[in-house]
């Protein structure tokens, strides 16, 4: 049972300062300064891209999902969620590059699994903030052009009217700890420990989040982009058990830079802990290096965790690119 005394109470807090948004826990703001000590330190040296398998997700299987919930790993950040005739994309990022520029900027090493075209009719969007490898521009117009009004996007607090702007008409932004049903669906907009902006003048000027969606017969959670804090205890002790978490493991190092809003693999295995996850899934790694860490390195530390914290690898999987997996429901 979801502690909604507690929720109401937390949703009546205000995370903006003077238009500026800010984490539940105090996060250090790395400047110029620190950016410029981190390239110096790699001499602007990233890893090098590796090739990782793509699978071909199944047409059929996608058009004609079971009863069971079924999740299908696009790459990075975004997935295919489908369950009791919804069909929902998470932070939709289908173009080659997460960048301001089409011409420069990180760069896929894996084409993404599904293209816009592929897509089954597609009914919600769930966005975590607006940082480029987690809202594209392109792919909302791609998707806008495809879908339409037929798409309920959900986004936190401020980004509603960048989205306008590019012609999206049905939205349900939120604050943290706030929450609004659509049909069968209640969906939770919950804190994450993060930031937003995507230029040299907004920085924070929208909210970030993570998001709880809750079936009749089924929880999903994710995290979207995140550093870790105590918030995960609190989301466990509020809302109890969580069917499936969709919980980021990669872009963590250095860690003097990245630890403030980048989970490492053993902190992701902590959260899965916190937040009391049935089962939870890998996400954000394998895809664009934007790190220092090479990009085979997250699968591993997460295996390693998993095996140190005594917890069964069957239950955090690391899904290929295009991979479809089903997801039992509770008994």
């Amino acid at each position: 049972m979801i502690d909604r005394e507690r929720l109401a109470a937390l949703a009546a807090e205000h995370p903006a300062r003077a238009g500026v948004y800010r984490n539940r826990f105090p996060t250090p703001r790395h400047g110029l300064g620190a950016f410029l000590r981190w390239q110096w330190d790699t001499r602007g040296q990233f890893p090098r891209h590796q090739p990782f398998p793509l699978q071909q997700p199944d047409q059929q299987r996608l058009a004609n999902p079971g009863p069971q919930p079924q999740l299908t790993w696009i790459g990075h950040a975004t997935f295919l969620f489908q369950h009791r005739g919804w069909n929902l994309i998470t932070d939709p990022v289908f173009s080659e590059r997460c960048s301001p520029l089409s011409f420069a900027g990180p760069k896929r090493a894996v084409p993404p699994a599904l293209t816009v075209d592929d897509l089954p009719p597609i009914n919600a969007v769930l966005v975590s903030h607006n940082h480029y490898d987690h809202l594209d521009r392109t792919s909302v117009k791609q998707l806008q052009a495809r879908f339409g009004r037929e798409i309920l996007w959900f986004v936190p607090t401020g980004v509603a009217s960048w989205l306008r702007n590019l012609g999206v008409e049905r939205i349900i932004e939120l604050g943290w700890w706030q929450s609004e049903y659509h049909g069968q669906v209640e969906a939770f907009c919950l804190p994450a420990q993060h930031f937003s902006g995507r230029g040299p003048g907004d920085h924070n000027r929208t909210l970030w989040c993570s998001w709880r969606l809750n079936f009749p017969d089924f929880s999903l959670y994710f995290a979207g982009d995140t550093g870790y804090a105590p918030l995960f205890d609190e989301i466990g002790d509020i809302f109890g058990p969580v069917d499936l978490a969709l919980l980021p493991i990669g872009a963590y190092e250095p860690r003097w830079f990245m630890s403030p809003v980048h989970i490492n693999p053993a902190e992701a295995v902590t959260i899965h802990q916190e937040i009391r996850a049935r089962q939870s899934v890998a996400m954000h790694w394998g895809t664009f290096v934007l790190t220092d860490e090479p990009m085979d390195a997250p699968p591993r530390a997460l295996a390693l965790a998993l095996q140190e914290q005594q917890i069964d690898s069957e239950t955090f999987r690391v899904p290929q690119h295009g991979e479809t997996l089903t997801i039992e429901l509770p008994s």
